[in-house]
């Protein structure tokens, strides 16, 4: 299996190129569920049905690049997701299983990665995780198959040590939870006391729940809950803050993609891609959010822009073997 580390440059108003910058054989065991790159895009971390995680260096040496730099053993079950945590906190990086756990790691000398916390009380298989925005502190939010979702923080002027995490969860998908996210700093909010985080969950109720944290009570509350999926919801993602609207991408298992808006009236309208062949199982926003990237079930990645009239359209299709430039 080769994982394939792309850059997309922008040819005209509506042509969009692919290249490969560098290609490399994981030679993980089995299925390869997710692959991150770092903050600064110099190391990937991949994490399969095999139950290691590795991490590669995809610098300028592409020889060098085809050997992981580091194996990462922890999980008795395939490993779902990893998040890398942002560099402000040191190389740290998360990881969730069907083991029902979650393994914080910390590089404490080079290539050398320790679990510095795990998280085990979760009582189904832990299915997503996504790191807070850095200016909100050290917060890992977890969802899970058992219906909860979890924030596990890290106590800022202590040791590091296990005693200073801390978790608590709240009850959000009564099936289960597929996929959390954060949103960006400026929706969330940067305050120490949390009194504006936010955070979207996906379930298995085929609906996309936003959450926002009650600083006053200590709790999380839904602020709204967002039906258009016919079957469970696979991902969702928050879009950078442009403007005034808030802007939010889900995907699902019934072959659909909606763009959810949120206008200063607080009402969320969705706006649904055209239907994909397959199951939809990932959503990925540019770093500007111009761009959402949308991975399916046929092997296929399709890159999508709104146009000047709302409306979007698609800019390119890349699969294993070829990239096809929309007209």
């Amino acid at each position: 299996y080769q994982r394939r580390v792309r850059d997309t440059t922008r040819n005209e108003a509506k042509k969009m190129a692919t290249t490969t910058l560098q290609s490399l054989d994981t030679q993980h065991q089995d299925m390869i569920h997710d692959a991150q790159l770092d903050y600064y895009g110099r190391r990937l971390a991949t994490c399969s049905s095999d139950r290691t995680i590795k991490i590669f260096e995809v610098g300028d040496d592409e020889q060098a690049a085809q050997q992981p730099s580091a194996i990462l053993t922890g999980h008795q079950g395939p490993v779902w997701e990893v998040a890398w945590l942002h560099p402000k906190f040191g190389n740290v990086l998360a990881s969730c299983s069907y083991d029902r756990k979650v393994l914080i790691w910390k590089e404490e000398a080079p290539n050398q990665w320790q679990i510095v916390f795990t998280y085990a009380e979760h009582e189904l298989s832990v299915n997503s995780l996504d790191w807070a925005p850095h200016t909100a502190g050290c917060r890992l939010a977890c969802a899970s198959s058992d219906g909860r979702v979890s924030v596990v923080s890290h106590a800022s002027g202590t040791d590091g040590g296990a005693a200073a995490w801390r978790a608590e969860s709240f009850s959000a998908h009564e099936i289960g939870v597929n996929c959390v996210s954060w949103a960006p700093a400026d929706i969330a909010g940067a305050g120490s006391a949390g009194d504006a985080l936010r955070l979207a969950s996906g379930g298995c109720d085929n609906l996309i729940k936003v959450w926002k944290f009650d600083a006053a009570n200590n709790k999380w509350l839904c602020e709204h809950e967002l039906a258009m999926h016919s079957d469970w919801v696979r991902d969702v993602a928050w879009a950078p803050r442009v403007g005034k609207e808030r802007t939010l991408a889900s995907c699902s298992q019934d072959g659909t993609v909606v763009i959810w808006t949120q206008r200063a009236d607080e009402v969320w309208y969705p706006r649904v891609l055209p239907k994909f062949n397959d199951v939809v199982w990932r959503v990925s926003w540019s770093l500007t959010g111009g761009i959402l990237a949308v991975s399916g079930g046929d092997n296929t990645v399709s890159l999508w822009r709104e146009d000047t009239d709302g409306s979007w359209a698609v800019l390119s299709t890349v699969d294993d073997g070829a990239t096809t430039a929309a007209q």
